[in-house]
């Protein structure tokens, strides 16, 4: 049949033709589409009693329409990485009910009872318990398993050549690691914040080390990631009174520097502290860098026993860690500073009533999480700065 765009009135004949719903007269379905890239839709019974998912990647990034093509084949990338996470951290994602290739589209379990992190802080509330920490298990579960450590030699090779990604990457290397140092048309930014644009872009030093972190990201192949873990990619709430946290959206994942999915999540924490500070409503804010490294440290060193290739001891292990520290550190400061003078802005930062305070404070760190990512060896550091 080949592949087709979906709209709203045709998901429930699609949902009858890929076998998930019997009963198309007793289905309602909206489009709740809400990221850059894809198109989501809801379904849900009459009585409220069944609901599911449908997620379609487009031809193009649905923010920006046919005049930015992209290739919907990304939403591989998006199932191969549920499947893998699923064998190691099934609690921590929504449940995967199908994959069409032809129309690249994922069916899944509806999150809409939960709600997007991001949100939950741009309303004033806490973390909770366990979020941050359990975003730093999965890391830890997903890259262990499908690092050199936890996956035998031939398994590997076959994971990296399966997640080659170079469209997706093509976009970070670029959005992330070079245009906010250039002048680049996707660039905007407050004019209150003119002056440290130019010095951005001015800072030879500084683009010295946002070059080094751009060939560790193109290089340093170290373990399936996420590829887009922020606040936005979260979900959080109660289901029968337990703390439920599920990762969606990894339809960036490629094998990459562990660093990457931490110093992600850790940009998206931080900005989220200066719009909490600039509010007067902080709350757990301040601990969840440290939280989020305890929640993967623990873990990877959990996992550590059972590595294929014993010839990496424990002394090594502590070497490989501080590496993905300091690269988490150093990608945490790129992606701040992409998100206020780079492309596609943090609602953290752009619904504050003065927003120009809390995003020079904000990208003044972003620059030292970068310079001196070295140095600021743990969370405590980095808080002094902050």
């Amino acid at each position: 049949m080949g592949y087709r765009i979906l709209e709203t009135d045709g998901i429930p004949g699609y949902l009858r033709e890929r076998g998930h719903w019997d009963d198309v007269d007793d289905i309602h379905v909206r489009e709740v589409s809400d990221g850059n890239m894809n198109r989501v839709f809801l379904a849900r019974s009459t009585d409220g009693s069944r609901s599911l998912a449908v997620k379609q990647a487009l031809p193009w990034v649905r923010v920006a329409g046919p005049s930015w093509p992209m290739s919907p084949d990304r939403v591989d990338a998006e199932a191969r990485a549920y499947a893998q996470i699923a064998k190691v951290a099934p609690d921590k994602i929504p449940a995967i009910l199908g994959y069409d290739p032809e129309n690249h589209a994922l069916v899944m379990e509806d999150m809409s009872d939960l709600e997007v992190l991001r949100t939950v802080l741009n309303e004033g509330a806490s973390y909770g318990p366990h979020t941050s920490a359990r975003i730093g298990e999965l890391v830890a579960q997903l890259s262990f398993t499908t690092s050199d450590f936890g996956m035998p030699s031939a398994d590997r090779k076959a994971l990296v050549a399966a997640s080659v990604s170079p469209e997706l990457c093509k976009i970070t290397e670029d959005v992330v690691l070079s245009e906010p140092y250039l002048t680049h048309e996707h660039n905007h930014w407050l004019p209150e914040l003119d002056d440290l644009a130019a010095e951005f872009r001015a800072d030879a030093a500084l683009r010295t080390e946002v070059a080094d972190l751009r060939h560790t990201f193109m290089t340093s192949a170290q373990a399936l990631l996420h590829g887009d873990l922020h606040t936005g990619s979260v979900m959080v709430g109660t289901r029968e009174g337990a703390r439920v946290v599920r990762v969606f959206d990894p339809e960036f994942s490629f094998v990459g520097p562990i660093g990457y999915d931490l110093g992600l999540y850790w940009a998206n924490a931080l900005v989220s502290e200066e719009r909490a500070r600039a509010l007067g409503t902080l709350a757990d804010h301040a601990d969840q860098l440290r939280l989020s490294w305890d929640g993967f440290e623990t873990e990877f060193r959990r996992l550590w026993p059972t590595r294929v290739d014993t010839f990496f001891d424990d002394a090594y292990l502590d070497r490989f860690l501080r590496r993905v520290w300091t690269d988490a550190v150093g990608y945490a400061g790129t992606e701040i500073v992409r998100r206020i003078i780079g492309f596609a802005h943090l609602t953290d930062l752009t619904t504050l009533p003065a927003p120009a305070p809390a995003s020079r404070r904000a990208l003044l760190l972003g620059r030292e999480l970068i310079l001196r990512r070295e140095e600021l060896s743990t969370a405590d550091h980095i808080r002094a700065l902050a």
